[in-house]
Formats: structure tokens, C-alpha cells, sequence
């Protein structure tokens, strides 16, 4: 292979490990705050795609607008799927394992629901839109534009996340939920306001990550529930709470993904991904990118 072709098959798997990250980084904030595993997330960056679908056939807004507005939509949302089902559930279940059972539970439904309901709206066809396809030339390689912008949003969104929960006061409160949950309310930091933000915030990357990926994909309502499937296996690789990990295990994750399907074929990413989910696991159950 010339140097060029190693150079797109590298970009190729960032930018799918790019998306990945961002689902991912959604869900490891709701599982290692409130140890909601949402198996409904995915769903939830279908919303994202068909919302933006929406926006640029119908009414003719930009995708690149619509990256911001997603967030707040589907934050919105995720705040008032918090209050309806995930509240109600922490203050009737009687300890952390028995939350956990339900709230999966409530979260398969959501899955279900929030599916149908898309279908029943924009029904079952693929759609898309043409955007930014022009091809650009870098280091002897071709890329789309949309793709590139997609990697560019995706990065500087999940370095955007991880920055602020780093040094921001409430991203140290975040921190510090994750760490120790007791330890945490004993010094002050309000739970009650924390828990529904976060979930929603999840929820917003979830969002943001469809609208990417409207751009340069069609789109349907059953494309969530491997995007979830995906966040499961890239939390795993990069640690259970690990924001950095995430993003990590996303990029490489892609990479590793678009390698192996090059030299092998297309039909054996879901064995790729699972093979390392499952090597993960036995190995080095706690991530590859966690500290003792």
C-alpha cells in the first residue's frame, strides 16, 4: 500500500472513531455518575440525525447550525426523560443494584418507544442530503469535506467535554461523584441538580453525534442500536468513567475497526469489535487506559 492509501485508511477510522467517542463519552457520563447503563442511547442520536434531516430538507437550515441546536434539543429532552422516569426510579429503589436493574429496564423501553415512534414519523426508508461532498486533497490522499469537518467537530467537542470537567467547578463536582459518591455529598456537592444536567448532557452528545453523522450517512430509524452497542464496547476499552479513555478507546477502536475490515472484509467488523470487547475484558477488565 503507497503511503497515500495508509493515510486515508487512518483517517477513515478516526473519523468513524470520532463518532464513536462522542456516543461513547454521552453514556460513560450517565453510567459512571448515576450508573444508568441507557440502553435507549443510540435512539437517541437517531433523533439527532432525523432532526437534522428535518432542518436542512424542510426548512432548509444548515447541518453545521444544527450541531448546536441538536444539543440543546436532545439536552432538553434528556432532562425531562431524567424527571418522568430515572428520578422517580432513585428515590423508590432500595439500593444501588436494585436502581440499576430497573433503570436498564426503563431503558429498554425507552429504546422501543423512542424507536417506533421515529418510524411512525419519517417511516423506514433511508434518507440523506448532500453536503460539503467535494473532495479534498491532503498528504497524496482524497477525503470529503463533510468528512473531515465531521473529525474536526468530534474532536474539539470531546476535548471540549473533557477540558471542562477537568477544570471547571462543576466538572470537579462531576469528578468527584464518579470517585466516591458518599464522599461526595458529604462535602456538599448537589446531587440532585448534578444527576438530571449530566444525564442530559449525555443525551446532547448523543444528539450531536447524529447531526455529524446525518452529514455524511443516510440515515433510518434502527441505526441507534449499534452506535450502543459500540459506546459499551469503547467504554470498556477505555475504562468505566475515564473521559480521556473514551475518546482514546473511540479513535482506536475506529482505526482498528477500518484496518482490519481492509485486510479481511467488510462482512467481519462485528467480529472485530467484539473479538477485542471480549480479549478487553479478560485482560485488562478495568480499560486499557486506567490507572491502578
Amino acid at each position: 500500500m503507497s503511503l497515500g492509501a495508509w493515510l486515508e485508511l487512518i483517517a477513515s477510522g478516526l473519523i468513524t472513531g470520532g463518532v464513536y467517542a462522542l456516543v461513547a463519552l454521552g453514556l460513560n457520563l450517565q453510567y459512571g455518575l448515576m450508573r444508568i447503563l441507557n440502553i435507549a442511547h443510540g435512539e437517541f442520536l437517531m433523533l439527532g440525525a432525523f432532526l437534522t434531516w428535518t432542518a436542512q430538507q424542510h426548512l432548509g437550515l444548515s447541518p453545521l447550525l444544527m450541531v448546536p441546536i441538536s444539543f440543546v434539543l436532545l439536552m432538553a429532552l434528556g432532562l425531562v426523560v431524567h424527571r418522568l422516569s430515572f428520578r422517580q426510579l432513585t428515590r423508590t429503589s432500595p439500593n444501588l443494584d436494585v436502581f440499576e436493574a430497573r433503570g436498564l429496564m426503563v431503558s429498554f423501553g425507552l429504546m422501543f418507544l423512542v424507536q417506533n415512534l421515529a418510524q411512525s414519523l419519517w417511516g423506514g426508508d433511508l434518507r440523506g442530503y448532500d453536503y460539503l461532498t467535494e473532495p479534498v486533497a491532503f498528504g497524496g490522499a482524497q477525503f470529503a469535506a463533510n468528512k473531515l469537518l465531521l473529525l474536526a467537530l468530534a474532536l474539539g467537542i470531546s476535548a471540549a467535554l473533557i477540558v471542562t470537567l477537568g477544570r471547571t467547578l462543576y466538572g470537579k463536582g462531576v469528578r468527584a461523584l464518579m470517585q466516591s459518591p458518599t464522599g461526595a455529598q458529604l462535602v456538599g456537592i448537589d446531587t440532585q441538580r448534578l444527576h438530571p444536567l449530566m444525564f442530559g448532557v449525555g443525551l446532547g452528545l448523543s444528539g450531536v453525534a447524529g447531526c455529524l453523522l446525518s452529514m455524511t450517512y443516510t440515515i433510518s430509524p434502527s441505526m441507534g442500536e449499534p452506535y450502543t452497542v459500540t459506546a459499551l464496547i469503547v467504554i470498556t476499552l477505555g475504562g468505566f468513567g475515564s473521559m480521556a479513555g473514551a475518546l482514546a478507546g473511540g479513535l482506536a477502536l475506529g482505526v482498528i475497526e477500518a484496518v482490519g475490515m481492509h485486510f479481511t472484509s467488510p462482512s467481519l467488523k462485528s467480529l472485530l469489535s467484539y473479538g477485542i470487547f471480549i480479549a478487553v475484558l479478560l485482560w485488562k477488565p478495568n480499560g486499557l487506559f486506567t490507572r491502578k
